[in-house]
């Protein structure tokens, strides 16, 4: 992964200077690495490299695995899922639907939507499983979450409906001693922990993310040591997550109030919508943050990017990139000859050229913007990715002297939704 921010309006000057106040919580934040120190707000820099973790989360994916296994349920919403989503939609996810016969796969519960729920509903009734054929994990950071919960009935219901064994097949993820790990234990429910100072969008890297990831067949192991690798680079000799951070703070100082990130590959979606949440939930404070929009190339180059180029100058733009596409070459024209450059190519020309086209449109138009340079679409890359931007945030908390771990607001909605329904 390569971080590009030469087009960012930031001078190397200023950088610097910023540089010298974040000093002293850097040498800080690679204490908590030295001590695996989990009683701060950042010791999810511990979990990269945290070996008990590992072998707890791969001893409970051999329990639960079996050789007919076909879909593992998995139950949460916001951080309990968004970071499983987007390595599983990066490597595997997104073309599900093409891949028929590719097992086992992953199915998302984040919503209590009526329609969703019931096609769902029918979905597993009509499958008649069979024991071993799926599993489910309810993944609750505080074990009181409303969508959750109610989600989680649905499938415990389905569950104790369909298979006389059913706990051999049901797994809760949350804080240990929370209201849910309690009711799971007295249920004889395996549970699996989530330290208590490692919030949902800082997650990925715990059980959160591991186990369903693992059991659905991707190399845990391989995006833990990805993820440590980039996460010393970071607080290392590789300044890249520190100059971000500084960008981004610097960028607000001159009235830009959104930061959009551009993926030129399809299957980066869901990991754009994990960023949004990192970035909305860790800098909306005190009056204060960044509005996180996601776009995708080439798609979104046909809806907004007139907006992007012509509306107000008010957006800072990450483009996220690579330059391994699949060699999918154009046959002969026919009906498009009169689209002058294009047969002979690949896909992967055409879009990189789409791509190249973009930034210089936006170099041209005086708007700043930077590039990450992704290796390749993996989980390794990816994970290096999402440690690379939770050092960012946390970096960028402390510029802007704001708490990146904390939501006091999402707290409200959840109360005034308990007492609506208590109402009713």
């Amino acid at each position: 992964m390569k971080c590009v921010y030469d087009n960012s309006g930031i001078s190397k000057q200023t950088i610097n200077q910023r540089k010298m106040e974040l000093s002293h919580y850097i040498e800080g934040l690679r204490e908590i690495i030295k001590e695996r120190d989990y009683s701060k707000d950042e010791g999810s820099l511990c979990l990269v490299d945290d070996t008990n973790l590992l072998e707890e989360v791969i001893k409970l994916v051999e329990k639960k695995r079996s050789k007919n296994l076909k879909y593992i349920i998995n139950i949460g919403i916001g951080g309990s899922y968004l970071g499983t989503k987007a390595i599983y939609d990066a490597t595997r996810g997104a073309f599900d639907l093409l891949q028929k016969e590719r097992y086992p796969k992953l199915i998302f519960l984040d919503t209590t939507d009526a329609e969703y729920m019931s096609q769902f509903i029918s979905f597993f009734k009509k499958e008649n499983f069979v024991p071993g054929d799926v599993v489910f994990n309810i993944i609750s950071k505080s074990g009181g979450t409303t969508e959750t919960a109610v989600n989680g009935e649905v499938v415990l219901q389905l569950f104790k409906d369909s298979f006389e064994n059913w706990k051999e097949y049901a797994v809760v993820t949350t804080d240990k001693d929370s209201p849910l790990w309690n009711s799971a234990t007295s249920l004889g429910i395996d549970t699996l922990e989530i330290p208590k100072k490692v919030g949902g969008r800082y997650s990925v890297f715990s059980a959160v993310g591991l186990f369903p990831l693992a059991l659905s067949g991707v190399d845990i192991k391989a995006i833990m040591e990805s993820a440590s690798s980039i996460r010393d680079r970071c607080l290392g000799d590789d300044d890249s997550a520190i100059e971000s951070a500084i960008v981004l703070f610097e960028q607000m100082g001159k009235g830009i109030a959104i930061n959009d990130n551009f993926y030129f590959h399809i299957e980066l979606e869901s990991l754009g919508k994990w960023y949004r949440q990192l970035m909305g939930e860790s800098t909306g404070k005190d009056g204060k943050g960044l509005t996180p929009t996601v776009s995708m190339g080439s798609v979104d180059l046909h809806s907004v990017v007139q907006l992007y180029l012509g509306g107000p100058k008010n957006k800072y733009t990450s483009f996220i990139y690579t330059n391994t596409f699949q060699n999918c070459t154009l046959p002969k024209l026919n009906m498009l000859s009169h689209i002058k450059g294009i047969e002979g190519k690949s896909m992967g020309d055409i879009m990189m050229a789409i791509q190249q086209g973009t930034m210089k449109a936006y170099e041209k138009m005086g708007l700043p913007y930077s590039e990450i340079f992704l290796d390749e679409v993996s989980g390794e890359e990816i994970a290096s990715y999402m440690q690379f931007k939770m050092i960012e945030m946390m970096l960028l908390g402390k510029l802007m002297e704001i708490n990146t771990f904390d939501q006091p607001q999402v707290e409200l909605y959840k109360m005034e939704t308990r007492k609506i329904l208590a109402e009713k």
